[in-house]
Order: structure tokens, then C-alpha cells, then sequence
């Protein structure tokens, strides 16, 4: 009777033990499909050429408490197309000769812009217009078009959507010189993408639209919130007083740039006031801007309003890079702005003059201390947005 008691429980135990090494197989079984994100053949195919993660990274946005007023809460990006955006991104074979890439023009180590006044194109040849910076917004999706807002991209705003600046950057004849269908036809010879476009698309033929959803999603990811300004800014919610983590210097700045500039480009870093202006670079322009497309000559060297997130990685400045540093700039706005038939309302005096804003050094000084807080310097170091390519 003990012995048959004695048996009942070590085969209760043998039971009980196999269950849980069934429990745990399968527990470990889960983690690893949540983990493998490709198949062993997918990863060698990938592994040849980029290095990804075995698990995507998350690429959904979180905006900070202050941006609640504009409706900014979380916005949600498939992470299989950002990373396929990251690699198309990356990648030179976006161009006519394999020469240049999105990332030629847009460096991350300048919140996306390019160090030089004009880029260069797939040829050499250089580029009409300064690189605009990718990452001067608070969000791709939260500034243009999204959540209420109306500004369009490229310095004339030609492009109403982030989908048609990607295709018009591909396609411009200095810049890259893809035709897009040919692009499609290039991509399919290579198994990497085969891979890529079937987590992203659930299938492995290329198109053309695929390829622009892919980058814009990549580009709707950048979020650049880490910023000094955006910490204060959480702790009081209230621009105009002071913030209690900035310098005594950054808060007079942030009193001067209130006064002068933020009726332009707007105080809270989410979108600016205005959207375009002239702002009396030259009394006369070579190159007019919106008025070159519009052919309308009160929008004569009318150009997009930025935002100033990480202005102080952007040099230079202007559509045409003329200024070098953002002590040119400030002197531009202090005492250099040209009596443009077109100038900006906002630049103008009540006797129809430009106006001059007559900084000190000091005053100067304070102001780049307060632009200098706009600067995110994990968003520059965020491996989710770096250079992919082994």
C-alpha cells in the first residue's frame, strides 16, 4: 500500500514536471517567434548587406504633454515599412548611377540637413536650393498635414504630402534622376528587398506606390522632442514665463525671441505662425521661390517658414545657404533686412520700412543660447534612424 502511494505521487510529480516543461518549451518557443523576426534564410539574405535587428524596432511617436493642445497625442508607424524606409533611405541605388542617396543630402548628424549651402546631385551637379532639414519638425505627420496642419514641404511647397516629395526628390533630374518605374524594375533583382517589401507589403512584387509608402513612413517617424526647450516648456505650460531648468540666459533669449521672432515661426515649435514669407534677403531675387511656380508676382522670393528644432545642426541657413552661422542670421533680422516690394507684414514698421531689430551682443548671445535648447541630441544618435548598410 506505501509502495503503491510512493508510486501515485512520483508519477503525479513525473506529470506535473512534464507540464512544465512543456509550459516553459512553449513559453520559450513564443519568445524566440516574437524574436526571429525573419526566417534563418531571410536573415542570411539580409545579413549579406544590411544590419537590422532580429526584432523591428518600434518607430511609433509619443509627443510631449504640451503638444496636447494641437491634438498631438501618439501616432503609430508600421515598423516593417520604417524599416524598409530606413534601408530604401540609405540606399544608392535610389539613384540613376548608384552615387546618391537620400541620406547624401540629409545626414542625421544634422537633423537631416546637409552641412553645405547646395548639395550635390547624382552628377556632380549641384542643387538649386539648400537641403531642407527633415529634422526641424516635432513630426512629419503632426506638422504637415496631420492633426490640423496645412504646411506643405520643399522650400516652395511644391509638394502637398510627404508621399510627393519622395517621389519628386527620386525623380528630379539633379538630384537623383530615377524614373520611379525603373526604380521598381532595379529593386526586384535584389533578394535583400525581396525580403523587405514581403514584411512590409506581404509581398515581394515592387511597385512603385510601395516604395514612396515605405520612405514616407520612415520619414512620418522622425520625432524630435528631447529637447531642453521641450522639458521646460512640460514643466510649466507656459511659454511665456520662465523655465525653471534654462540658464538665465536662455530665459532672456526666449523673452527676446517672444518679442521678435515668434510671430513667424511660432512659439511652441509645433508649427509655425506662418507658413511662407518674404523676408528681405535681396531687394531683388534670382531665384523667386513659390513665384517661379505660381508665375504670381506677389509671391516673388516667397519661401517656406521652418521650424527651428535643432537649428544649431542645420548651418547653413536660408534657401540658398547664404548664411553660414546663426550669428549671420541674427544680424540679417537685426539690421540687414531689405525693403522687398513683397516683405512680410511682420517685417515691416508702420511707415511700410524694413524693420530693424538693433540686437546688442548681449542680446545676441542670449538668443543662439535659446535656439541652442532646441537642439535634440538623442534624436541624432538614434540607431533607429542610422545608416543600416554593412
Amino acid at each position: 500500500m506505501l509502495k503503491s502511494n510512493k508510486m501515485k505521487k512520483n508519477a503525479t510529480y513525473l506529470l506535473v514536471l512534464g507540464l512544465l516543461v512543456t509550459i516553459v518549451a512553449c513559453q520559450d518557443n513564443t519568445e524566440r517567434t516574437q524574436l526571429n523576426r525573419y526566417t534563418d534564410e531571410e536573415w542570411q539574405v539580409l545579413g549579406n548587406v544590411v544590419d537590422l535587428p532580429e526584432q523591428t524596432y518600434n518607430y511609433d511617436v509619443t509627443f510631449p504633454r504640451h503638444f496636447q493642445n494641437f491634438g498631438g497625442g501618439e501616432l503609430f508607424i508600421s515598423a516593417d515599412m520604417a524599416t524598409l524606409g530606413r534601408v530604401l533611405f540609405y540606399d544608392k541605388k535610389l539613384s540613376a548611377n548608384d552615387e546618391v542617396s537620400c541620406s547624401s543630402c540629409h545626414s542625421q548628424a544634422n537633423a537631416f540637413s546637409d552641412k553645405v549651402a547646395l548639395s550635390d546631385g547624382f552628377e556632380g551637379v549641384k542643387t538649386k536650393r539648400n537641403s531642407f532639414a527633415l529634422g526641424t519638425v516635432p513630426n512629419f505627420e503632426a506638422s504637415y498635414g496631420g492633426f490640423g496642419g496645412e504646411s506643405h514641404l520643399f522650400w516652395d511647397e511644391r509638394a502637398m504630402t510627404i508621399e510627393q516629395q519622395c517621389e519628386m526628390t527620386i525623380s528630379d533630374p539633379i538630384e537623383m534622376g530615377m524614373n520611379l518605374a525603373d526604380l521598381a524594375e532595379k529593386l526586384k533583382k535584389e533578394a535583400y528587398y525581396r525580403v523587405l517589401f514581403q514584411k512590409a507589403f506581404q509581398t515581394e512584387e515592387i511597385q512603385e506606390q510601395l516604395i514612396v509608402s515605405a520612405l514616407s513612413q520612415f520619414i512620418r517617424s522622425f520625432s524630435t522632442t528631447q529637447t531642453k526647450f521641450d522639458e521646460g516648456l512640460n514643466n510649466v505650460l507656459d511659454i511665456e514665463v520662465d523655465f525653471p531648468n534654462f540658464t538665465s540666459k536662455e530665459n532672456i533669449g526666449k523673452t527676446l525671441f517672444m518679442a521678435n521672432c515668434e510671430s513667424c515661426h511660432g512659439g511652441s515649435q509645433f508649427t509655425p505662425n506662418i507658413s511662407t514669407a518674404n523676408n528681405g534677403l535681396d531687394a531683388v531675387y534670382t531665384d523667386n521661390g513659390i513665384g517661379e511656380i505660381s508665375n504670381l508676382s506677389f509671391q516673388d522670393g516667397v519661401f517656406k517658414v521652418p521650424l527651428l528644432r535643432n537649428v544649431k545642426l542645420t548651418d547653413p541657413y536660408m534657401h540658398d545657404g547664404r548664411f553660414a552661422t546663426l550669428e549671420a542670421v541674427i544680424d540679417h533680422y537685426s539690421n540687414g533686412i531689405s525693403n522687398h516690394t513683397n516683405l512680410h507684414p511682420n517685417l515691416k514698421t508702420n511707415a511700410n520700412q524694413p524693420i530693424r531689430m538693433n540686437f546688442t551682443q548681449t542680446e545676441k548671445e542670449a538668443l543662439i543660447a535659446y535656439l541652442n535648447t532646441f537642439t535634440d541630441e538623442e534624436f541624432i544618435r538614434d540607431v533607429r534612424f542610422s545608416d543600416p548598410f554593412k
